[in-house]
């Protein structure tokens, strides 16, 4: 059975590393493209982050690298942490990444149309960051998400809440309008939103099991990730755990069966002065409007984190 193909938008970050060297590790999964996307930094420090995980990695099959345009979205959290000392300079942690050449890097709209045309109906597209990249490709090509097998976006909260704001996380915030594009747009779309993720997590004895060795090269990438993130948590937000949220979306397309998802009907709100980029999701009894998202609601934390695992020891996923 062929592997599926998965195209992945995504900010910077180290959760957002640590999915994208599981996806390519993946055998099941043909990452057939990547691009990054304004976000927690700027899009171009997404793109060259995830330039220099493939030149680390150095993967048999290389996927398409798609280069997005903005700046970083940097909500006011007095007293929050900002997202170099969580992540590291440049979103990596201790890895500084390699002086990689952005020759090869074509628009990540224009990327994400030209696979989908060549093969329709195949890709599964995995959003990790706000979703800029995606309303700019849906404007040029209108068939865009009709045209993917399915979107798996991260993002919102169904219980309320945020980490940009009171009621809204940075995914959908950044770019509200792109979100709300997305969202209610006809397609086949799963929310993996913030909370539900929220158990998913990976303790120190966890991280003591996994291969940090220095003399191969997903060791080096693990041990200049994760060691730093585990201290970031813990001197920043009192934390003795890691979440494992861009992991959690991953497993969503490789594994549904982990999931217990609803069909609910959604939008977001981009005009509020208090509640901008909010998911709003209408529960009520005489709600006549058809549910167009399909939103994961629960899930397995112990085989999502298994999964993870298996991938960064070499075992069968």
């Amino acid at each position: 059975m062929p592997a599926s193909k998965l195209f992945i938008d995504a900010d910077a970050g180290i959760g957002t590393a640590l999915a994208v060297t599981a996806a390519l590790l993946d055998d099941e999964l043909d990452v057939v493209g990547l691009s990054g996307v304004a976000g927690r930094f700027d899009a171009d420090t997404a793109t060259t982050n995830l330039q220099s995980i493939l030149a680390l990695l150095d993967p048999p099959k290389w996927p398409r690298l798609g280069q997005g345009t903005g700046e970083a979205c940097v909500p006011s959290l007095d007293g929050f942490p900002d997202a170099t000392a969580l992540h590291g300079p440049v979103g990596l942690g201790e890895f500084e990444g390699y002086d990689v050449e952005p020759a090869d890097r074509i628009e990540a709209a224009k990327l994400l149309i030209d696979l989908v045309r060549q093969d329709p109906n195949e890709i599964t597209l995995l959003t990790l960051g706000p979703l800029t990249n995606v309303h700019h490709a849906m404007q040029l090509y209108p068939e865009l998400l009709s045209q993917l097998r399915e979107i798996v976006v991260l993002g919102g909260w169904v219980t309320g809440g945020g980490d940009a704001t009171p009621a809204a996380d940075l995914n959908i915030y950044a770019d509200a309008e792109a979100a709300r594009a997305v969202l209610t747009a006809a397609a086949t779309t799963i929310l993996v939103p913030l909370d539900v993720c929220r158990g998913t997590t990976m303790t120190l004895d966890q991280l003591d099991r996994l291969p940090l060795e220095e003399h191969t090269r997903l060791g080096r990438l693990l041990g200049q990730l994760l060691p730093y993130w585990f201290r970031a948590h813990h001197e920043h937000l009192g934390r003795e755990s890691i979440r494992l949220d861009e992991l959690v979306a991953l497993a969503v397309v490789r594994h549904p069966e982990f999931f217990e998802t609803q069909r609910l009907v959604a939008d977001v709100e981009t005009q509020g002065q208090l509640t901008r980029g909010m998911v709003v999701f209408d529960r009520r009894p005489g709600c006549d409007d058809q549910p167009n998202l399909e939103v994961a609601m629960k899930l397995d934390s112990q085989s999502v984190r298994q999964y993870l695992v298996s991938l960064l020891q070499g075992d069968d996923a």
